[in-house]
């Protein structure tokens, strides 16, 4: 018997976009307010698990054909990258930098290495958060 889930997978897909909107909010505050590449890494985390407990694996590995171990390692080379990569230039480990950029339409932004680092810490909580919870749904 199939269960009629019309209501709960309509009503996912709204929630699933504030979570991922809070996610994305979450992370570029966190030099500027508390967040970061943790706890936006977490909340987006949280909404690739809701999606796969709504829809089957199969239609969400469709949609979404991501390897969560290899997003789990590019969040871990691309966190101590940033980290290193400060050592090439004379400075001691873990150091930033940032700059003022003008961008075409958008007008001068503040670009900074900790958003690369943020990143990598997020990719890195995202892919191990979804790989953990699909190993324990294998294990029936």
């Amino acid at each position: 018997m199939k269960i009629n889930d019309v209501i709960l997978r309509t009503v996912v897909k709204g929630v699933v976009f504030i979570i991922l909107t809070l996610g994305v909010y979450l992370f570029f505050s966190g030099h500027n307010a508390p967040g970061g590449g943790f706890i936006g890494g977490l909340v987006l985390g949280s909404g690739i698990v809701l999606l796969y407990i709504t829809y089957d694996l199969e239609t969400v590995h469709r949609k979404m054909p991501f390897d969560f171990k290899k997003v789990a390692a590019l969040g871990v080379l691309l966190a101590t990258g940033s980290a290193i990569g400060a050592i090439f230039f004379d400075a001691p480990f873990l150091s930033q930098t940032d700059i003022y950029y003008t961008f075409p339409i958008l007008g001068e932004k503040h670009l900074t290495t900790v958003t690369i680092f943020e990143a990598g810490v997020a990719l890195t909580v995202i892919g191990t958060l979804v790989t953990i919870i699909l190993s324990i749904s294998e294990d029936e």
